[in-house]
């Protein structure tokens, strides 16, 4: 599918009557892994992509430019559809235009914008949410900047574990004004929490991380809440693969391979199709018929 597919396929996904847990996913490799495991969408969160880019922790020191080349890298290995945490928009309103352009540019098929003033400014330690004209703001100027009306643009806000959750179902009202085609809440840690949310949020919501268990999938529907992000382990757990068989080669042991190695890197990495493109493109008209 092209660009414009997978939009409307993720615009689908919102629209539906289902929630779907997308795939944390931090370059091509690990998103045909995911669409090869039946995943529906692909996210790939602001601390992977710091992690991946810079190996950086999580505060918002990678660069537009940096975010949007490994957006492209994965949103064109896969026809799933793909949006990522695009942080605050890295600046202010019209900074927020930028990074849109920029990410819609890259093949994603949506982003979402939050509501953190970031980065920390100089002695705090606490995350804490913009004034909410500001909010305002920059996901008015996420909906105007967008070529494509089947972008996905998602207001997202981290109220609840910081101020609170009058605090944040104000906010989810005010956002739903903006012109954003959904909400992305995080912090919820509550089946209260989320139902309250659900019952103010007029859109399609996803939610951040929450506890296991809180909420089951069907209950989740009902609310109206169309995904929610499971973690980052993916990630993580490929870092400490590498890191423990990296241990083993030290000792000039190669390590043992598991068992389906080969075939599945032959799979993700399109093995067979590059072979028939070599056959196909390399080789001399005579040498392929005879």
């Amino acid at each position: 599918m092209n660009a414009s597919d997978k939009r409307r396929a993720f615009r689908a996904l919102l629209k539906g009557d289902r929630c779907h847990y997308p795939a944390s996913v931090f370059d091509p490799l690990s998103g045909r892994a995911a669409q090869e495991l039946g995943y529906e969408c692909l996210f790939m969160a602001g601390s992977v992509a710091s992690l991946v880019i810079l190996g950086a922790p999580d505060l918002v020191v990678i660069t537009l430019s940096e975010l949007a080349e490994q957006a492209r890298r994965i949103a064109r290995a896969t026809s799933l559809p793909f949006f990522l945490d695009a942080d605050h928009g890295f600046g202010n309103a019209l900074s927020v235009m930028r990074s849109v352009q920029e990410l819609e540019a890259s093949g994603l098929s949506g982003l979402t914008i939050e509501d953190t003033a970031l980065p920390e400014s100089f002695g705090e330690n606490d995350s804490r949410p913009m004034p909410l004209e500001e909010s305002l703001g920059k996901l008015r100027a996420a909906v105007a900047a967008r070529s494509d009306p089947d972008f996905v643009v998602i207001g997202r806000s981290g109220a609840v574990g910081s101020t609170g959750l009058a605090d944040a179902l104000l906010r989810i009202e005010a956002f739903q004004t903006t012109g954003v085609d959904a909400i992305f809440l995080s912090g919820l840690k509550t089946g209260p929490e989320i139902e309250a949310c659900a019952k103010a949020c007029r859109l399609p919501l996803l939610l951040g991380a929450i506890p296991e268990g809180i909420c089951e999938r069907d209950e989740l529907s009902r609310f109206g809440v169309r995904a929610v992000i499971t973690g980052h382990r993916p990630h993580a757990a490929g870092i400490f693969a590498t890191y423990d068989m990296l241990r083993v080669a030290q000792d000039g042991k190669p390590g043992k391979a598991p068992a389906d190695e080969t075939r599945l890197m032959d799979r993700l990495s399109r093995k067979a199709d590059y072979a028939k493109w070599k056959r196909d493109y390399l080789m001399p008209m005579d040498k392929k018929n005879g």
